[in-house]
């Protein structure tokens, strides 16, 4: 095997967790702050979240639960709006043409703006500097889990198996996708990708044999591992995360993959200052709630709660090296021959 460890360091990376809340499906949870006449916000107008994805997925339910904290600080019903449909992109294009007002927001998945890039045409997806970025959200670690059947236990036993590798992905363009291929590319490993629409599908592919390797989000995978249902290989951490201590991390492994799912909330550019810093007040005011603690307790979720700009820096720069990346190993993230 040869392996190229290059001395980067990458801090975030493409989604679907445990779903350890039960929530209204779409469109509904209109926070607790209501305000018919009685204004506050900037005005007493409600705000929407938009979200890229489908309701009940991981990325729903982190809206579902600032939401909810955001109405009680602000005193304005918000209400997450579900527009699922090419990673996200589908939101975001909503999201451009909409007034920079406040009163319509996004959770705005990381990998869409340094993963699906990689995949598609140049201007298919939308630029992250075409918006305004509120505040940080959290993180997630994925995973590389086979079922015990598989007999694969270490990325080892995957390269000496004496035959193509078929590895299942949560789709195109995502982390899922871009820490298998990284790893199989720096560990000379002959792996054809299999993509699924999220990671249930990925999963279930994963327990019934019809892939060898899944890469998943770590939420949701957790309980099949600690059930002995599924065997953890390596996770795509920078560190081994708290939650799988016993596991160890690709980059332990001598290989240079950290991949994260990361998310933050995006606003139309042009949003006012006053606006801006009141929505960053009442996301923080947020932060500190039980219910949103909890979420992140229960889904395995890492706080990255920090300004948008930083989220700024940290995006673009993962993109550039990812970029980099995938060129010097000749991946091809779309799938085209």
């Amino acid at each position: 095997m040869t392996t190229n460890h290059r001395a980067r360091r990458w801090a975030l990376s493409g989604a679907g967790l445990t779903l350890a809340l039960s929530l209204a499906a779409c469109g509904g949870n209109v926070g607790g702050g209501g305000s018919d006449s009685g204004e506050e916000f900037p005005g007493g107008d409600p705000i929407t979240i938009l979200v890229g994805q489908d309701p009940g997925g991981s990325t729903d339910l982190i809206a579902r639960a600032a939401a909810d904290g955001l109405s009680d600080e602000l005193g304005v019903p918000v209400t997450v709006e579900n527009q699922p449909g090419a990673n996200g992109a589908l939101a975001a294009q909503s999201l451009a043409g909409e007034e920079p007002d406040g009163h319509t927001l996004m959770v705005y998945n990381g990998s869409l703006a340094y993963i699906t890039p990689l995949a598609v045409d140049e201007g298919a997806v939308p630029d992250i500097a075409d918006f305004d970025i509120v505040t940080g959200l959290s993180l997630d670690d994925y995973v590389l889990v086979t079922a015990p059947s598989s007999g694969l236990a270490t990325v080892e036993d995957l390269a000496a198996a004496g035959r193509a590798i078929t590895f299942g992905t949560t789709g195109v363009g995502t982390g899922s996708q871009l820490s298998q291929e990284l790893l199989f590319a720096q560990a000379d490993i002959d792996a054809t990708a299999v993509p699924f629409d999220g990671g249930s599908p990925t999963l279930t592919a994963v327990l019934g044999g019809q892939v060898d390797v899944g890469s998943v989000q770590l939420g949701e995978a957790i309980e099949q591992i600690e059930s002995g249902a599924l065997t953890p290989i390596v996770t795509f951490a920078e560190e081994r995360p708290s939650y799988l201590p016993d596991t160890p991390t690709a980059v332990e492994a001598g290989y240079d993959v950290p991949v994260q799912q990361s998310r933050a909330v995006f606003a139309p550019q042009g949003l006012p200052d006053d606006v801006m810093q009141t929505l960053r007040d009442g996301f923080e005011a947020a932060f500190g709630t039980e219910g949103y603690q909890q979420l992140n307790e229960d889904n395995l979720l890492t706080p990255l709660e920090v300004d948008g700009e930083e989220i700024r820096e940290r995006w673009t720069e993962n993109l550039d090296n990812y970029r980099a990346v995938v060129e010097e190993y000749g991946i091809n993230l779309g799938g085209d021959a």
